[in-house]
């Protein structure tokens, strides 16, 4: 296995405790503009970005004037509700201390909007990350689709061979192999491993990847030779 020179890191349910905000924001929204959804559904849809989660749903498209509707008031209900009360995931500040111990780089890869990131990352106590982050902007479709993560690995520069993404849904799992990259999973998104079949690993959380660093695909990592 090739050596790690670079990790492409994802946010909600990796680094911040944030999937089930995102699930009760969008069943908030909904309820507002006459469209049931349970929770249990949205939840499942949770990882994919909005463009793709919104029509899943609710078969609205993100770019109609409903769709724009939609989404703009799931915003400003995440950040009115659910922002200020979110959480760190375990090991989160630790893990990128010690990647960067390594020489390791990180480039953030999520499909959240940049002025919602900014504040998540402060959250999670790694706000310098968003100086080194691909969010949806930078990308023409979401998760699943490969190409948030294939914007985040032409900003490492490094090869994907030499690249490890880490993240917590399906989704994250599918964008990584559909952009060649190796990714390890955590289940601090909620979801097992059957879900997350295709990971090179799985751990329970980023605290866990860090008690298991010596074994784990990062363990040999060592930045530049």
């Amino acid at each position: 296995m090739a050596k790690v020179r670079a990790v492409i890191l994802d946010v909600d349910g990796t680094v911040v405790d944030s999937n089930d905000a995102h699930a009760e924001a969008w069943v908030e929204t909904l309820a507002e503009f006459g469209r049931g959804a349970s929770y249990l559904e949205t939840r499942r849809l949770i990882g994919m970005g909005g463009d793709k989660l919104l029509p899943e749903l609710t078969g609205v498209e993100k770019d109609t004037e409903e769709g724009e509707q939609l989404t703009e008031r799931r915003e400003e209900i995440f950040k009115e509700r659910y922002l200020g009360n979110l959480e760190p995931l375990p090991g989160a500040r630790e893990l990128v201390e010690r990647l960067r111990a390594e020489g390791v780089q990180i480039v953030v890869a999520t499909s959240a909007q940049r002025d919602t990131l900014v504040p998540m990352l402060e959250k999670a106590g790694v706000p310098e990350l968003a100086d080194s982050a691909t969010s949806a902007s930078d990308a023409e479709e979401s998760k699943p689709a490969p190409d948030i993560v294939s914007a985040a690995l032409e900003k490492t520069g490094e090869a994907a061979e030499a690249v490890v993404m880490i993240g917590d849904t399906p989704y994250d799992v599918e964008a990584a192999q559909r952009a060649g990259v190796r990714i390890i999973a955590v289940r601090s998104g909620g979801w097992g491993d059957d879900d997350l079949q295709g990971a090179i690993a799985v751990y329970d959380h980023l605290a866990d990847l860090l008690e298991s660093w010596d074994d784990s695909p990062l363990g040999d990592s060592g930045g530049a030779e």
